[in-house]
């Protein structure tokens, strides 16, 4: 399996990552990490923004699913049953195994799947051994308490090196 902390691809925010980039890039399936990546940890419901992003991913064919390692189901089922998107719990990441389930569950391939999430060691290591791509945001509301704020600092070089790789496609 591979072994890769460095992100195929980074974006401020999820609305960087339009529909006509994720089919550019033949993305069929997009695998989403819920907590700071399409919203902070203290956001209960799905804002607008994140409807309308939906909505159109959607249209362009793009399947989205959360892919989450929450411990608790209450709070990814609450908030997928609000946006009506299928999600898998408790998916272990960096294992692939979460990334297969939700694969299967789509009915789509590694090479049409990409993940999109905030951090490095759970989201892109997991892609990575997935073998689907790995697309990486800042975390939104922040890095919040201390250990995410030293996480966060040593994620820095990685996506340094993704920033120069990205300059040169």
């Amino acid at each position: 399996m591979p072994f890769s902390l460095i992100p195929d691809r980074l974006y401020d925010r999820y609305t960087d990552l339009t529909s006509q980039r994720l089919r550019e890039l033949d993305v069929r399936l997009l695998l989403c990490d819920l907590d700071y990546t399409l919203a902070p940890r203290s956001v209960e419901k799905p804002d607008d923004t994140l409807r309308t992003w939906l909505d159109d991913c959607k249209k362009a064919g793009i399947t989205v699913m959360i892919l989450s390692n929450n411990r608790s189901t209450r709070r990814v089922e609450t908030f997928c049953g609000e946006l009506g998107i299928q999600y898998v719990g408790h998916a272990g990441k960096p294992s692939p195994r979460g990334y297969r389930q939700a694969m299967e569950q789509a009915g789509e391939k590694p090479e049409h799947t990409a993940m999109l999430g905030d951090k490095l060691l759970t989201d892109v290591l997991g892609a990575k051994r997935a073998g689907v791509l790995a697309l990486m945001v800042e975390p939104l509301g922040g890095p919040v308490g201390a250990w995410n704020h030293v996480l966060h600092a040593l994620q820095r070089p990685f996506k340094q090196i993704a920033r120069r790789r990205c300059l040169k496609l």
